[in-house]
């Protein structure tokens, strides 16, 4: 785990590591005494290394407890053995195979679904649910990220957030517009009032719970599902990561190119953010049809951004900040 922690992996990577990990070192070979994590770890090290030795059997014994798990999944928990092996000292077999899996698009809102949502938001009777829904629609923050973000990251005069230690403990910093800072401050009040009840001054996170306590991806998902049904949208397609999706197929609408969308998602590979290129048919006829609608750029430029400015509350994105700054 040490080993994991010194290559920065986060949090969820280690502990889906450490499951692996323990699962292959109770998997028993024919004839063998069945094992459980206790016994299995406190073998020896030495005897561990030939315990696990990829070519006794005991991967393939392994492997096939996985076949009924999605590609996805069973990648993943190959992934970890193989981080496993190889800090022991093996060599992973050319033989494994790993299974193919399609990448699914991202999942998106439409337009008259985040008309709903925006309705559903500022009808809610939930104080977070403004901010929460607002800041990610307007940056396509991380559900941990916006978590993790304190009051002393925001620059609400350069209308910008620093994100510390986000996937793959990279800092990297977020763009939102004049509508966030709004909210942001009509929020601030509600803030201070549970972080003063509650008795926590010394508490920094931005956004709280009504206990006072800085808020956790669990609670915001809640938040989305109580939004999806005020809104007629099925759980399966609000979420956290569909807003930072719909924040991402935004931009790329609005003519930002994938390494500007790249740096403001903070994805490690610009591989991750070309599937946002994989749009399906219908949404490429709308953004057709609403570019032959609108002036060409060497006419109506500066009436291009000042429309996206003043429709970007809970549905755009900070276009005239990527223009400039890319």
């Amino acid at each position: 785990m040490q080993q994991l922690r010194s290559e920065k992996k986060s949090s969820h990577t280690i502990r889906a590591y450490g499951v692996a990990a323990r699962a292959f070192s109770t998997t028993s070979l024919p004839g063998e005494e069945a094992l459980n994590w206790e016994k299995a770890s406190a073998i020896p090290v030495r005897s561990f290394h030939v315990f696990v030795d990829p070519n006794n059997g005991r991967m393939d014994a392994w492997m096939n407890g996985l076949v009924d798990l999605k590609p996805a999944t069973i990648n993943a928990k190959i992934a970890a053995l193989t981080h496993l092996l190889k800090w022991l000292g093996h060599t992973v077999p050319d033989w494994i195979q790993r299974p193919s899996r399609s990448r699914s698009l991202p999942k998106t809102l439409g337009r008259r679904e985040l008309a709903r949502l925006r309705k559903a938001v500022s009808q809610s009777e939930d104080p977070l649910a403004m901010p929460v829904s607002t800041l990610m629609l307007d940056t396509g923050l991380r559900v941990s990220e916006l978590c993790a973000l304190d009051i002393d990251d925001i620059d609400k005069e350069d209308l910008s957030a620093l994100v510390i230690g986000g996937k793959g403990e990279k800092d990297r910093t977020v763009l939102f517009t004049k509508s966030s800072v709004d909210v942001l401050e009509s929020w601030e009040p509600i803030r201070e009032a549970r972080i003063r009840v509650a008795g926590n001054s010394d508490l920094r996170a931005m956004f709280v719970s009504s206990r006072g306590r800085r808020i956790n991806p669990r609670s915001i998902q809640k938040m989305m599902d109580r939004l999806a049904d005020d809104s007629d949208i099925p759980k399966s397609r609000l979420s956290p990561h569909t807003l930072r999706h719909t924040f991402a197929t935004g931009l790329l609408e609005r003519g930002a190119d994938l390494v500007t969308i790249q740096r403001l998602l903070g994805h490690s590979s610009i591989a991750t953010t070309r599937v946002y290129l994989e749009i399906g048919d219908q949404t490429l006829r709308e953004i057709y049809h609403r570019a032959q609608r609108s002036p060409p750029a060497s006419e109506g430029a500066d009436a291009t951004v000042a429309d996206v400015e003043a429709s970007s509350e809970l549905e755009g994105a900070p276009l005239e900040r990527v223009v400039t700054e890319s």
